[in-house]
């Protein structure tokens, strides 16, 4: 009979780790419905796990143990990541933009991504921290010279990043001054706990006044996103008004998500519609 209680209870800690590994935390009161065990119960594997070094108690929860990510991976490394997701979503976010509309696009590439899809979109005007995404726009004007209705690209200044950004006071200052209709944001993590977070400093503080200055936040992130914790949180899920990702995103996360934002999949019916 231990025997058996012994294995149920193996089970259900690593349930309980790769919940908070997944989500970046947990709250006891939902482990219990999740598990259909008493409060009792999920403490006691919570200081099991704990004294495992696996995971960290806090105040009605757990989090993950140092999982937070300090490395931030140069444009080209992740540019060769997900690449098909990252254009489903392109795709997908595109569709969200009015003509004659001020935008703002983080860094990221998948807002690099989004920025192609972007050229045809008429009289826009295109707020970035991004050098790439300024290149984008400017690339496309050199080639077909300045016709008419081609985008006017904000460039922010600041100090650059190892995924091309540009953060820091003077970024932060350009972008405190000024106000956009909608924000496209890449993010190094996402999760329920942490929110949007990156493993950049003074990128997220530069993410925070992009979030302030727009009227609408469009977070574009394809699903290995979800669950990731970076070193920085810059802000919650309820500052977010949308999340396109791709169609590799659990059913059971969806469904998470969507209590929190509006969730658009990407190639899947309802993609797209007016936000």
């Amino acid at each position: 009979m231990s025997e058996n209680q012994n294995l149920l209870a193996e089970q259900r800690r690593a349930l309980i780790l790769d919940e908070v590994r997944r989500r970046g935390g947990v709250r006891v009161n939902e482990l219990t419905r999740k598990l259909g065990v008493s409060d009792m119960t999920v403490r006691r594997d919570l200081d099991a796990l704990a004294r495992q070094g696996v995971l960290e108690k806090v105040h009605g929860g757990a989090v993950p143990v140092v999982e937070a990510s300090t490395h931030e991976p140069g444009f080209e490394a992740k540019s060769g990541l997900e690449l098909s997701a990252k254009e489903d979503i392109a795709r997908a976010a595109a569709q969200l933009v009015t003509p004659g509309t001020a935008i703002a696009l983080s860094g990221g590439t998948t807002t690099f991504a989004l920025a192609h899809q972007l050229l045809e979109v008429p009289d826009l005007t295109v707020v970035t921290n991004s050098v790439r995404v300024a290149d984008v726009f400017h690339a496309a004007q050199r080639t077909s010279g300045q016709r008419q209705g081609a985008a006017t690209v904000v460039l922010t200044g600041g100090v650059r990043t190892p995924s091309d950004s540009l953060v820091g006071p003077v970024a932060d200052r350009a972008i405190a001054v000024l106000h956009f209709d909608l924000l496209f944001l890449g993010v190094h993590g996402i999760s329920v706990e942490a929110g949007l977070s990156t493993p950049n400093l003074a990128e997220a503080e530069t993410n925070r006044r992009l979030v302030q200055s727009a009227r609408r936040v469009v977070v574009v992130a394809d699903h290995t996103k979800w669950g990731t914790v970076g070193l920085s949180s810059f802000a919650t899920l309820e500052q977010v008004d949308t999340l396109v990702t791709d169609a590799g995103m659990p059913e059971e996360t969806r469904e998470e998500i969507s209590e929190h934002l509006r969730l658009v999949v990407a190639g899947e019916p309802g993609e797209g519609a007016d936000i």
